[in-house]
């Protein structure tokens, strides 16, 4: 079973927000105390966050499904909802964060670096933050809104100063071994390694990483063999170090032809003709493998390359490859621009800017999108008259009838608010009645303003005897 993966799907939802609640406060001698629903809570979001312990994508690989946490939805008594957990997910140094489309989304590098790949929905308020002087007890509440849900693809990209790219069974692994640390599996048969290797190399002052991709074979840019696998692995990278088998036992190839071969599929795959090349001619410790050495070491000098004879076995060469290494990758490191601190760029709405957007499609409905007019939507409880008559006046207030009708919308005409495939659709009437002025000023709740019983019937009885004591005064027993 495999233990090393760079590349997964994962389908990520954050939590919902609790819904708000609408309620009246009662308690004896006071029934009708006023609206004391509370707001509902937040759902949880879900983030991606840098580990440096983490070196792979296998849990995501084997449970790629993750969701936060929901809101809890408010009480009585002002009681807001517990909000929902946040989820976070470690992923490890170098992960880069793409859309379905392959556009990226985040490239996350460094400790603790994170990305909220989904946001957790607002939590609807109650019905006691929606009151005011117009509207003294609201007989609904918003709903809460659902959490971003979405898919998104995880690519691992090791991040290493050098990277030793060559045939498979060139002695890579080897090499990595006694250059630094590492304890990769090393056998004589081709493709042994699997998974990119990485070490540590300390070479007087300067200390880097160095990394082994497997599996460069031709075609390898085209998916054949393990290569297109891997060599992500290697855009990072500051140095490319040529390992070549100068005592291969294949009889159609040699070490140039093998160099040519990587060179044209690093060049088939893109993006890494501006890094500097260093040739490595390995198992020289072998007499045959230091004639074929000799032998081609002056053409590959003429070509521009700098050669270093090794043998990981026998460790010979490695003391200069190592400083010479470190003397490239200090070079990278001063010549690579200093970053500065993100600057906090504030820019100021437009005068002219409504937050949302009118359009009329060729179907004949006048679609409106913006944030707000979408997120009311969301909110709104649309079995509930009342609630439909405060989303009326919010979306008025907003300018959304002043928008329709310098569009052209005529009564009747059909209006859909939000996306296509999650649009709440109407027949636009120009003042947006939706039955709730029945209940009076919208939002009034009249047995808040009618007078307790006792107090009534006190009151009844005074205004029976001013009757009774009228009729008297007003009787004439002569008549």
């Amino acid at each position: 079973m495999t233990t090393f993966v760079d590349r997964v799907e994962l389908h990520v939802a954050a939590g919902n927000g609790g819904h708000g609640c609408a309620s009246v406060h009662r308690e004896k001698f006071k029934p009708l105390g006023g609206p004391d629903g509370g707001n509902g809570g937040r759902g949880g979001d879900v983030t991606l966050v840098v580990e440096q312990d983490v070196t792979t994508l296998l849990d995501y690989h084997h449970h790629p499904h993750r969701k936060a946490t929901n809101g809890q939805p408010g009480a009585g008594d002002h009681r807001t909802g517990k909000e929902g957990q946040d989820l976070v997910l470690p992923v490890p140094d170098g992960t880069v964060v793409l859309d379905r489309n392959g556009n990226v989304l985040a490239d996350l590098i460094g400790q603790g670096t994170t990305f909220v790949a989904g946001q957790g929905g607002r939590g609807g308020l109650g019905n006691a933050a929606l009151a005011s002087a117009r509207r003294k007890a609201p007989g609904f509440a918003l709903l809460g809104e659902p959490g971003e849900s979405r898919d998104i693809v995880l690519e691992l990209k090791t991040v290493a100063d050098v990277a030793l790219v060559g045939y498979p069974s060139a002695g890579k692994s080897s090499l990595i071994s006694v250059l630094s640390a590492a304890k990769p599996k090393i056998a004589d048969y081709p493709f042994t390694t699997l998974v990119p290797n990485l070490g540590v190399v300390t070479a007087g002052s300067t200390v880097y990483t160095i990394a082994d991709v497997p599996g460069l074979i031709p075609g390898a840019s085209q998916g054949k063999g393990l290569g297109l696998e891997f060599l992500r692995h290697v855009e990072r990278c500051s140095v490319l170090v040529h390992v070549l088998d100068t005592a291969t036992l294949e009889s159609d190839r040699d070490p140039v032809s093998d160099l040519d071969m990587i060179e044209e599929e690093l060049k088939q795959y893109g993006g890494l003709d501006d890094r500097p090349r260093i040739v490595v001619l390995n198992k020289i410790d072998i007499p045959d493998g230091q004639d074929l050495a000799d032998m081609i070491r002056p053409e590959l000098e003429e070509r521009g390359y700098r050669v270093f004879e090794v043998s990981a076995v026998a460790h010979i060469g490695l003391k200069d490859l190592s400083y010479a290494l470190a003397g490239v990758i200090a070079e990278a490191r001063a010549a690579k621009p200093v970053e500065e601190a993100t600057r906090i760029v504030i820019r100021p709405k437009a005068v002219d800017d409504a937050g949302f957007t009118v359009t009329l499609e060729d179907d004949g409905i006048y679609r409106v999108r913006g944030e707000k007019p979408e997120r009311w939507v969301r909110q709104t409880d649309f079995n509930n008259d009342e609630a439909v008559g405060y989303l009326a006046d919010r979306l008025n207030r907003l300018g959304v009838e002043d928008e329709l009708m310098k569009a052209g919308a005529r009564a009747g005409d059909g209006v859909a608010i939000g996306a296509e495939d999650n649009a709440v659709v109407f027949d636009w009437e120009p003042t947006m009645a939706a039955g709730a002025e029945m209940l009076g000023r919208r939002g009034e709740d009249h047995r808040l303003e009618a007078p307790r019983p006792a107090a009534q019937r006190r009151r009844d009885r005074e205004t029976e005897r001013d009757e009774a004591g009228k009729a008297y005064e007003d009787f004439d027993p002569f008549a």
